[in-house]
């Protein structure tokens, strides 16, 4: 008789994970529970919650009679996380530490200790998404070590698995996922990929998880946890303090402690002005932050944008924009925003520029762009220019038009009166 297939899931110590790991048992695999600690410091009230999630994770493999490990990534989150956020803040963008931490930690330390440590023929996660593999053709893939260039070789990953979103739409976790490796996706199980929120809280219950059920969802940096956050940066970068600048009359309105503290789209805190601001642009060399009078200002809007190298998922890059320079396909730069239509130029560096059906409201450097067709996630690549708002054009249309008048009234005096 065959040896069950040995199946590693990463435990957070909240609901979906538990989950997770309770349907893999359910398949019949012999399952290994591990909780990472990525983050060591205490949080505002001095307690340590990376330990009481691993308390959580744990009862979780006793409930499941599965073995539990607990490993840590300290170091390497710091490195390869958490000064990246530092950098990408310094620089005046707005990182999205999720994204890194899924690529570097889970799906690269995590996936590569539980194949080679743990003996592990699969990994499986808690995410919400999908992938075109089902488990046994998982089970039959092999670790390649691929050389490392601009671009794979189109012909060197045949059947190229697909990171799909998962049946529930509003907790699909693609957006989070959309830097990790075609080999990491290759030997990775998504139980609930095909179940709602509510379907697997219904599970928990089912199960007596009652401990991860009382959790709240998780919301902040990935895990850093909710914290103030101007106070915890603070902790780490030197203040540089700055303008809020009105981008109508370029009059300076107020003063910040450093251009990271605030993002896109973002209320700025004015005192003693009873209308809301909103940050529309941030300089970081001259440390100004530019500010517009409304919510809805057209300095907000923008529909272009340029990405570094993106990194593609399936096919790199997707044969139809190697062809044509250019392909249709749906953005988002927010976990849960709606999918716009856009079309994509490439570049020969591997960047895009990406122009949407119609402007968007903050669109924000350091962010992701992630790119869609039908149920696919292609990939992603980090925003790193902008367009011209809205309000730009809108200034530029105007300014041509004042010359045109002036430019009509010279030729009128010049005229010879008849």
């Amino acid at each position: 008789m065959l040896a069950a297939r040995h199946v590693v899931c990463a435990l957070s110590g909240g609901v979906d994970s538990a989950v997770a790991a309770l349907l893999l048992r359910r398949r019949g695999y012999q399952v290994t529970g591990v909780f990472m600690k990525n983050w060591d410091t205490l949080d505002e009230q001095g307690v340590c919650s990376a330990d009481k999630d691993c308390e959580d994770a744990y009862r979780v493999c006793q409930k499941l009679d599965i073995p539990f490990h607990q490993v840590s990534y300290v170091k390497e989150y710091w490195n390869e996380v958490f000064s990246y956020l530092l950098n990408e803040y310094e620089l005046g963008r707005t990182p999205n530490p999720d994204i890194m931490c899924n690529k570097h930690i889970k799906f690269n330390y995590f996936l590569h200790y539980a194949l080679d440590n743990l003996g592990a023929d699969a990994v499986a996660t808690g995410h919400y998404a999908r992938t075109s593999l089902e488990d046994e053709e998982i089970f039959q893939q092999k670790h390649i070590k691929r050389p490392q260039g601009l671009f794979r070789n189109r012909f060197e990953v045949r059947n190229a698995v697909k990171l799909l979103q998962g049946a529930d739409r509003l907790k699909d976790q693609t957006f989070f996922l959309s830097q990790i490796s075609q080999d990491a996706l290759r030997r990775t199980i998504f139980p609930l990929g095909g179940l709602t929120k509510d379907f697997v809280k219904k599970i928990a219950a089912e199960h007596g998880f009652h401990h991860v059920l009382k959790r709240k969802e998780s919301m902040g940096i990935c895990f850093i946890g909710e914290r103030d956050f101007e106070n915890f940066l603070l902790e780490y970068l030197e203040p540089c303090p700055g303008n809020f600048v009105s981008i109508e009359d370029n009059k300076v309105i107020g003063t910040h402690k450093g251009c990271f503290l605030y993002t896109i789209g973002q209320r700025a805190k004015l005192s003693g002005l009873s209308e809301a601001w909103f940050v529309v642009e941030k300089d970081a060399t001259s440390g100004n932050i530019f500010v517009a009078p409304s919510t809805d200002h057209p300095a907000l809007y923008r529909d272009l944008l340029r990405t570094n190298r993106v990194h593609w998922i399936a096919e790199e890059p997707p044969a139809e924009l190697i062809r044509d320079k250019m392909m249709e396909c749906a953005f988002r730069f927010q976990h849960q925003m709606a999918l716009v239509p856009s079309m994509l130029t490439l570049n020969q560096d591997g960047t895009v520029w990406v122009t949407l059906v119609k402007p968007i409201r903050a669109l924000t450097p350091g962010q992701f762009a992630v790119f869609y067709k039908g149920d696919e996630c292609l990939g992603s690549g980090k925003i790193i220019r902008l367009g011209p708002s809205l309000y730009t054009l809108q200034q530029g249309k105007r300014r041509e038009q004042d010359s045109k008048h002036v430019l009509a009234e010279k030729i009128k005096k010049l005229e010879p009166a008849t």
